[in-house]
């Protein structure tokens, strides 16, 4: 396997997940090993290196991500009364693929 989990499993259907939102550009599901009770990973359809490397992408599938996060956040928000929006760079960057962490509550570990 690569470094990219979210297309060689999540995308590909390889790795079962729990759809939470979806448009054309980008998935929502929940975390298949999640660190936090509320952990849902939002993440582009095509493949994004990174939140600074976009690779062939334009800044507008940045912006639909974006939107789509704080879609979520929000909800996340609303039904919890908090959340965090994470995303990790270089090597704390395990899956070389942009996503974002939308959680809430005490870590699970």
């Amino acid at each position: 396997m690569s470094d990219d989990f979210y297309c060689d499993e999540a995308l590909s259907g390889r790795t079962p997940i729990e759809v939470v939102f979806e448009t054309d550009e980008v998935l929502t599901f929940r975390h298949t090993r999640p660190f936090w009770p509320v952990h849902i990973v939002v993440v582009p359809k095509r493949h994004v290196p990174s939140l600074v490397d976009l690779g062939g992408a334009d800044e507008t599938l940045l912006h639909r991500v974006l939107a789509v996060v704080r879609r979520v956040a929000d909800d996340v928000t609303r039904e919890h009364g908090a959340c965090r929006v994470l995303t990790n760079l270089g090597r704390y960057q395990d899956s070389k693929h942009l996503h974002f962490h939308v959680n809430s509550g005490d870590p699970l570990r």
